[in-house]
């Protein structure tokens, strides 16, 4: 193996190495965001079942979930505020 080699294959390595961190942050997100949205639905589901006691309910949409999923339960007083106010 000659320098130019070994000079090439050192290049390669480092850009491989760069190229799964770029793509490895993103993914990371999209799972932390699809994480937060199953537990957004499983709010919105509590809060539907606890809700329908007193006489309110909230639709299960991807938004809603995620904003529930993201902000918790200041989250579910938002979607709840934003539906019986406006």
């Amino acid at each position: 193996m000659n320098t130019a080699t070994i000079v090439a294959i050192v290049i390669a390595f480092i850009f491989l190495i760069l190229l799964i961190k770029l793509i490895k942050t993103p993914l990371r997100w999209a799972l932390k965001l699809l994480i937060n949205a199953i537990s957004g639905v499983i709010i919105l589901f509590l809060t539907n079942v606890l809700g329908g006691l007193i006489g309110f309910s909230l639709d299960i949409t991807w938004l809603n979930a995620i904003v529930a999923g993201l902000l918790g339960f200041p989250g579910i007083l938002l979607l709840l505020a934003i539906k019986y106010l406006f």
